[in-house]
């Protein structure tokens, strides 16, 4: 074996450990957050809206020209109580479930001191910065696929599963919606991940978890008035949450990708921002807690 090559075989026996080190932080951070009290209460709080909406709806006598274009749909078919639902949940539960989350990435741990733990060990301060985040990211769609999913089966039993009309009027199969349903909950994945970006961001800059928890809900909260005022069309565009609600656009024919598209750019540009921020804060951090 030549030089060159023994010089290579520390490096590429070190990558399948590096790996695997990285896979058993990421399922330990995810059992971190699927123990909590907090997360599993917020679990249930997701999960509970889609049935009362359902229920209320069933109940209740629709009014027209109320609530996003598909609410009047819901009744017709099962798949709209799960647009209905997330476009309910998509202002305050949702982010709320982000920042719940996010606060106790970082934050959580240097409170209770298992920050300073992690670190003593041989763990890269980079790269438990990028399981936290992704660990983050998974949260994010779980909660969107919570209550897609809890939507789509109280719907379904209430009010049944089948051809789909279109909010531009054309009919296509269940297969189908499904498919725009799920194109539905990826998009706003992507958005609650740039949110959480901000989180973990947040997250860095105190040992308190529910002062990150409550920063980022009130960041989330102005972003939403802020995307509200006529005045400030100028801002809109650049506001994280202005692209959200264009998820409904899946359940167009054809599909309005343009939004979506917009939506896509702004979170990239979010996440990109804040998360080299929060590797900029953390890399410095000094843990004394």
């Amino acid at each position: 074996m030549s030089a060159a090559e023994l010089s290579r075989v520390p490096t590429t026996m070190a990558r399948p450990r590096t790996v695997a080190a990285s896979a058993r932080l990421l399922r330990s951070e995810l059992r971190l957050i699927a123990g909590r009290r907090r997360n599993q209460a917020g679990v249930l709080v997701l999960a509970s809206v889609p049935v009362l909406i359902a229920f209320a709806l069933k109940f209740s006598e629709p009014r027209e020209g109320r609530g996003p274009d598909f609410l009047s749909s819901t009744t017709s078919n099962g798949v709209f109580v799960a647009l209905t639902a997330l476009s309910i949940e998509l202002a305050l539960f949702l982010p709320l479930a982000i920042a719940a989350v996010s606060g106790d990435t970082v934050a959580g741990e240097a409170n209770i001191g298992t920050l300073r733990y992690l670190l003593t060990v041989p763990v890269d301060r980079t790269r438990l910065l990028a399981v936290k985040y992704l660990s983050l990211v998974i949260a994010a769609c779980f909660a969107v696929f919570v209550v897609a999913a809890t939507g789509l089966v109280v719907g379904g039993a209430l009010f049944g599963l089948g051809p789909t009309t279109l909010l531009s009027g054309t009919q296509i199969g269940l297969a189908d919606a499904l498919g725009r349903l799920a194109i539905s909950c990826l998009y706003l994945g992507v958005g609650l991940a740039a949110l959480a970006a901000i989180g973990l961001f947040i997250s860095t800059l105190t040992e308190q978890p529910i002062g990150a928890m409550i920063a980022l809900t009130v960041v989330s909260t102005a972003m939403w008035i802020l995307n509200s005022i006529p005045q400030l069309e100028w801002l809109q565009p650049w506001l994280l949450v202005h692209y959200w609600p264009a998820f409904s656009d899946a359940f167009r024919d054809p599909i309005f990708y343009d939004q979506m598209r917009q939506g896509l750019l702004v979170a990239l540009g979010y996440g990109v921002v804040f998360l080299s921020l929060a590797w900029a804060r953390f890399s410095q951090k000094d843990i004394t807690s």
